[in-house]
């Protein structure tokens, strides 16, 4: 059986909650573990009067041995509230909005005081008090919300247009905060619960209230609130120990519209029975989803070609694309917060794996290297440009289900840190006529928190059918991609994508259903879904680095690419690589067909300055000791074989490095030990120790365990060869 619903050691905030539904939220919370902020202003049901009932509450909390405070704010006053649990807990995890009045008047007599006093309560307070919790939820990567919203508000009712309005609209913001949410392990649900209350006591009979119970709604918000719940975005009604999850129906619809012809009156009155037939429905719940349809739809319609309604409006202005105008309009800047989390979800998105040899600093948040992989800088743009999407821009015609990601370019200024919130601003700077679609360039750039220029993003999309508007054939503002040398690879990588390599991308940013539906990837053309053009990119990338930046991220500059053709999850990609000078040219097709699907694409590395010879002081322990052990190595043959690996050294004094030494008993019969770099082979193991601390590591008064344990040494690549160190330390320890 499983282990019964707990809230220990997590904070519940929970307005109105003086009596009925929010005192049963509040007491259930507080039974079962949870610190508790019993919100209530103490008014009556019109939103008038003061009393104490939060005190009474808390009272009752108390006596039973849990832990409760009371808020005596108005919702209005989110911050307050808000601040109240943050004083006397130190968090906040699970807020239920439940405070209410009413304002009841039909529709002709609704004043503006009655509308503004329900919409402030309701809509504006659980906006308010929800907005000062979310940053809060958001750090700590947890939280959940319950909205409250009514059958007047779903269904509409008499008497409560502003009532009824409010609450539709608590709905709306409820749905949007499941999204948003969602990443942050922030969860959003609204109940529409009928419960006996100071709201409802004055319409129900007696006996209808007796059966309506809070203590039979309570249960539902528990289990919403639990953290095993993942259920997000969802509506339900709730009462008298009956549940029910509503969702949108929509019946399949009609296309009224003919390509050519004009869409008139009398098309949607002669189809208006198969616009209005529930016999077959779908139940969309995404914006997503929602719009998918009508894109297909016009996608049917047009077989590719531009739309006209009839034979003018092809030349007409509002149907042709104005380059000028576009660019003239200005875009809002948009905001994107990413964490340590939403790094490591990438990186595997792009085939990182543990199987590699230093997975640590892309996949473990906890590793003294742990850093960023540069592609992950093309995700603040794509986040920008969404909005532009459902942006209508003047002069600018997109149709989504024509636009083609043709060419990224991508500029990191420095190294992205592991969480950070960025600003992007995005201008349309250009728009080309290539005759068969428009190329429309969108530069972004991106901001961290002390205003300073974290990357830039070029997009090239084409939109297919929206050429031939009278337009320029190229453009100076796009960065051109580069044709590779044509001799021999200087290098080549082949990795295998995976099966599910689409659907652990997609959770980056990008949900197109063309890369996880079968179904929706059938009717854009495909057998199956393909990946994305962006995840093929970062795999790409990721074998540059791999190869000739040994996965230093700070060696990244920049990276072009050209989109050719689809890849399918769990074909293998081989990437071909030339070096000239700091840039890399590369080519990514796919195995299993040979077809090419990254082209013109090159990496530039930032500039190598001439390395800086330290001096190594003379008084260091290590340097008496490296070059005894490497005397001692020549008489002793055989060894070399024996441990068979290289091994860095690198020595530090005072948080400092000082020195480099490499032990090569892999390349030469007898071995060797020198100062700096490994001069042949990249060393197998790395190994850094202070000064201090060598002599006594190497004659085993510092056991090797103790030091790595104690930080004193750190290692990093092959563990286990560090073990073959101790046949080299039993010689040296003879000194």
């Amino acid at each position: 059986m499983a282990a019964p619903i707990r809230f220990d050691g997590l904070v519940a905030l929970v307005t109105g909650a003086g009596g009925g539904l929010g005192k049963a939220y509040a007491l259930a919370f507080a039974e079962r573990g949870a610190s508790v902020v019993v919100n209530d202003l103490g008014g009556d049901i019109h939103g008038g009067g003061r009393s104490k009932a939060a005190d009474k509450v808390v009272d009752e909390i108390r006596a039973k041995g849990g832990k409760a405070v009371a808020n005596y704010d108005s919702v209005e006053d989110g911050d307050k509230v808000v601040q109240t649990a943050l004083d006397n807990f130190g968090r906040i995890d699970i807020l239920v909005n439940n405070a209410g009045i009413l304002r009841d008047r039909s529709f002709a007599r609704i004043s503006d005081q009655d509308w503004d006093l329900i919409h402030r309560v309701h809509l504006r307070g659980s906006f308010l008090v929800t907005r000062a919790a979310w940053p809060h939820m958001k750090k700590q990567n947890f939280g959940r919300i319950i909205m409250t919203t009514s059958a007047a508000g779903i269904y509409g009712n008499f008497g409560q247009a502003n009532y009824s309005a409010a609450k539709l609209g608590i709905l709306g913001l409820s749905n949007t905060l499941a999204v948003e949410g969602e990443k942050n392990n922030i969860l959003c649900n609204t109940i529409a619960p009928m419960a006996g209350s100071r709201l409802t006591e004055t319409v129900m009979p007696p006996d209808i209230i007796g059966a309506l119970k809070p203590d039979y709604v309570m249960p539902l918000v528990l289990f919403l609130c639990d953290k095993s719940c993942q259920e997000t975005g969802s509506l339900y009604e709730v009462g008298a120990g009956w549940i029910a999850k509503l969702r949108w129906e929509r019946t399949k619809g009609a296309i009224v519209r003919r390509q050519g012809q004009a869409m008139t009156p009398e098309n949607v009155r002669d189809n208006w029975d198969k616009i209005t037939d529930f016999t077959e429905s779908d139940n969309p719940s995404t914006v997503q989803e929602s719009s998918v349809l009508m894109m297909n739809l016009v996608k049917e319609i047009d077989s590719g070609r531009t739309v006209r309604t009839n034979s003018t409006s092809s030349n007409s202005s509002s149907d042709r694309m104005d380059p000028e105008l576009v660019k003239s309009y200005k875009i809002s800047p948009s905001m994107f917060t990413y964490n340590e989390r939403d790094v490591i979800l990438y990186a595997l998105g792009i085939g990182m794996s543990t199987r590699e040899e230093n997975y640590l600093k892309f996949l473990y948040e906890g590793s003294d290297e742990f850093c960023v992989l540069p592609t992950f800088g093309v995700l603040p743009s794509f986040s920008a440009m969404r909005a532009v999407f459902t942006t209508d821009i003047p002069g600018l015609k997109q149709d989504l289900v024509k636009i083609l990601h043709g060419e990224q370019y991508l500029e990191l200024f420095q190294p992205l840190k592991p969480m950070a919130t960025l600003t992007n601003r995005i201008k349309i700077a250009d728009i080309v006529d290539k005759g068969s679609g428009a190329l429309v360039l969108y530069n972004i750039e991106s901001f961290d928190e002390k205003g300073e220029k974290v990357a830039f993003n070029q997009s090239s999309l084409f939109i297919v059918g929206s050429g031939n508007f009278g337009g320029k054939r190229t453009s100076d503002a796009m960065i051109p991609t580069v044709d590779h040398p044509k001799r021999r690879p200087d290098a080549t990588v082949t990795e295998s994508t995976n099966v599910d390599q689409a659907a652990i991308f997609r959770l980056s940013g990008d949900r197109n259903p063309l890369h996880i539906d079968p179904s929706f990837a059938a009717m854009a053309g495909f057998q199956t879904p393909i990946l994305h053009g962006l995840c093929s990119f970062g795999f790409a990338v990721r074998h540059v680095l791999q190869q000739f930046a040994n996965n230093d991220v700070t060696k990244f500059k920049c990276v072009k690419v050209r989109f050719s053709k689809p890849v399918l999850p769990g074909q293998t990609l081989q990437t071909d690589m030339w070096k000239e000078g700091n840039r890399i040219h590369f080519v990514t097709k796919v195995v299993e067909n040979g077809n090419v699907s990254l082209t013109g694409a090159y990496v530039d590395l930032k500039e190598e300055s001439t390395p800086v010879t330290k001096q190594v002081s003379t008084d260091l322990q290590s340097t008496s000791i490296f070059e005894e052990m490497a005397r001692r190595i020549k008489s002793s043959p055989g060894l070399a074989a024996k441990i068979n690996a290289i091994f860095q050294w690198n020595i530090t004094k005072g948080g400092n490095q000082v020195a480099q030494w490499t032990v090569d008993m892999k390349t030469s019969k007898n071995g060797e030990i020198y100062q700096g770099e490994p001069k042949v082979k990249k060393a197998d193991c790395t190994l850094t120790i202070d000064d201090s601390n060598l002599r006594d590591l190497l004659t085993g008064k510092l056991p090797a365990a103790q030091a790595f344990m104690s930080g004193k040494l750190k290692i990093k690549g092959n563990m286990m060869l560090a073990q073959k160190l101790g046949t080299l330390f039993q010689e040296q320890s003879k000194l």
